[in-house]
Formats: structure tokens, sequence, C-alpha cells
């Protein structure tokens, strides 16, 4: 016999502010649920994409896989492959009771599927489900029909509460504190990876869970960023980065670009350029414009000044990206006819190569309003410079 460790939600349950943002998201998922004919909802979570669970657990998991049963009416249950999970997911109050997950013999979770009886099923990334707990899903629902539920909790994720905002903009003041000391390490000699080093730290004592942060130094040579390296930095370099720091398990980005040294003209020159098609995309944003829209705006700036080339994919992946429980979401792309409602939130940053100063980084998260766009970030949009170390 099986035995199967649980938790169950302890009083007096959320706190009423908290309570108020639960009540507000199985709404909004029981809606979209019933939009799609849906008498459960089980989102899934491997180690890499947790977002879809912590929407309904608010409860940062370091289990290998993780997921949820979410029924049209009734009990919510969460399941985590990691024992250390189980007091971790009921704490909040969000879930009423969690079990731990053996994906070599998932009783637990299949006894409970079979008791809620489904007649259809949407399974939220389950494009992602090993084959082994794919098998035991479909075995345990012999009669009900099983579809991807993927976009629609991306739909509903894409809208942000005053709750979820609240959790940003506490991201938003840790990433001005990492671009700071980014910014204050720079100097001739230093190693790229001395650099994440000083943002980490200076983002963890804020209290950061986790950053996604990609560099590059160098000067029109620079393809791209990468994860750092040992490279030096050398007077005249341009240090590119994308600096994502996650509070409360919300994500947001800077991207920025600083000069060790005095900048070049063709530095000048291609911060002009990025700083007009930042504000180009700014100025298409508001309630109901679509991804492709917001990137076109920026793109359009680039084939005025006769750099169109460099739009495209050989240079290029997006033009910016939604932010939330996951750091990179809708791609902000010429193509993408999704439309950015009131209260979505992303990045918009026309990152590419270009033959004035190499690849160049720059870019703020926005907030759609009702009539444009907030910036969520208060760091100023110019051209860092540090001349510590630089001979005169």
């Amino acid at each position: 016999m099986t035995t199967v460790s649980t938790a169950t939600r302890p009083a007096p349950g959320p706190h009423p502010d908290d309570l108020a943002e639960l009540l507000q998201r199985h709404a909004r998922v029981r809606a979209a649920m019933a939009g799609d004919g849906l008498d459960l909802l089980i989102a899934f979570a491997p180690g890499w994409r947790r977002e879809n669970v912590r929407y309904f657990t608010d409860a940062g998991l370091t289990g290998a896989a993780s997921l949820v049963l979410f029924p049209a009416v009734g009990e919510v249950s969460a399941y985590s492959t990691r024992r250390s999970d189980l007091p971790e997911l009921t704490r909040p109050g969000w879930v009423d009771h969690a079990a731990l997950l053996d994906v070599r013999d998932p009783a637990a979770l299949t006894t409970a599927l079979r008791d809620l009886r489904p007649r259809r099923v949407g399974v939220a990334h389950g494009e992602l489900l090993p084959v082994v707990l794919s098998d035991a899903l479909r075995a345990a629902l012999p009669g009900a029909e099983i579809v991807s539920a993927t976009s629609l909790m991306d739909r509903v994720r894409l809208v942000k509460s005053d709750w979820e905002l609240a959790r940003m903009r506490r991201s938003a003041t840790v990433c001005a504190a990492g671009w700071d000391a980014f910014v204050d390490a720079l100097e001739p000699g230093l190693p790229e990876y001395r650099i994440v080093a000083e943002v980490e730290a200076a983002i963890k004592r804020l209290g950061a869970e986790d950053n996604f942060m990609l560099i590059a130094s160098g000067k029109d040579e620079v393809r791209g960023m990468t994860a750092p390296t040992p490279r030096v930095l050398e007077a005249g370099d341009m240090v590119r980065t994308e600096l994502t720091p996650q509070m409360d398990g919300y994500w947001l980005q800077i991207c920025r670009s600083a000069v060790v040294g005095e900048p070049s003209d063709g530095q000048r020159r291609s911060f002009d350029l990025f700083n007009e098609s930042v504000e180009a995309g700014m100025s298409a944003v508001r309630p109901g414009v679509t991804a492709h829209d917001v990137a076109k705006a920026q793109n359009d700036v680039f084939r005025r000044h006769g750099y169109g080339e460099y739009c495209t994919s050989q240079y290029t992946r997006v033009r910016g990206h939604g932010h939330g429980l996951h750091l990179d979401e809708t791609p902000i792309i010429e193509g993408n006819e999704t439309e950015l409602p009131e209260n979505a939130v992303f990045i918009i940053h026309p990152n590419t190569y270009t033959p004035l100063a190499g690849y160049h980084v720059l870019g703020d998260p926005v907030r759609v309003t009702k009539d444009g766009c907030e910036v969520l970030i208060d760091t100023e949009r110019k051209l860092f410079h540090s001349t510590r170390g630089v001979a005169a």
C-alpha cells in the first residue's frame, strides 16, 4: 500500500488582501474555463516553468515538478515531487490541501482525478508533462476529453491586478538597485563575472528570490549577450545587460548599456537611435494595441534611419516581451496579433546589433494604462559611463 504525505490548509486562511486576490483569480479562471467548456483545469509546472502553479498557490517551490487540480466547483489541491514543498503550498492558505507527487506511483493524484470524474479537462503546460504522468492522467480519466489550457492561462495571467502590480513595483525598486551596482562596478581589468557577482549581492540583500541576467562587453564587434565570461573590461568598452530580478514570484527587467570611459561618437549615436525606438514603442501603447503594433513602431525607427535590416531575425529575437510570474511571456514581435489589454505589463526593448556600436541594449518595463503606458522603473534612460580607473 502506498503511503502518501499530505498537508492541509492551516487556519485562519489567507490575509484579507490576499483573500480578495485569490477570489478574483478563481473567478477569472472559472470564467475562462466556462468559455472553453472545462470541468477541470490542471496546471503543471516543471522546475523551469512554475508560473501557473504559483498563480494558484502563491508558493515558491523547489521540487522538480508540481501541479494543481482546479475544478470548476470544489476544493483546490496541489502536488509536488518534493516533500518540503507541502507546507509551502498550504502556508499561504490558497489551496485546501497538498500531497506528495511520486511520478513512479502517482496514486494521490490519480485517486483525486477519479473522484472528480471530469468530462473535459484542460492541462496548462501539458506539452511539458513527462510521459509517465501523461499516461497516468489518461489512465485515470479514460472517458474524459483532455485538451491544452496553456493559452487559457496565458490569457488569464496577462492582465495584472493591483495586488500583482504592487509586487511588480517592488521588483522595479530592485531593478534600479541592481543597475546602480552594475555601473558602480565598472572599471578596466574587471572580469564580467565580477560585475554579475556585485549585482547579485546587491539584489539578494533586498530580497530578490532569483535573477536572470545576460551580459556582454566589448566594442562594435559584439553581436549579442551571454552568461558572464572571464573576459576583462577595457577602456572604451560598452557593457550591456538584461537584468531581471524576481521578487515575491514576479519578474521585472531593465535593459541598459554603459561605457567604460567616455562614450565614442558611434556609441552616442547608437544610444540616440535606440532611445528613439523605445519612445516610439511607448507612444504606440494603449489598450487593445497588439504586440505587432508595438514592435512595428520600434522597427520603423530603424527603417527610417537606414538600419531596417537589423530588425530581422538574423540580428535580433524580439522587441520586448511580457512580464509577470514568468520572465519572458508574450513576445513583442511583428506578426504577433496578441492584444495588450489595460494592466498588461511588458518590456519595450529594441535590443539588436547595428554597425554604429555593435549590440546595444536599452529598454523599460511598462504597464498599459487607459490612455497610454506607465513606465515602471525610475532609472534614467541615458548612455551611462564610468571613468573609474580610466586614464585621462
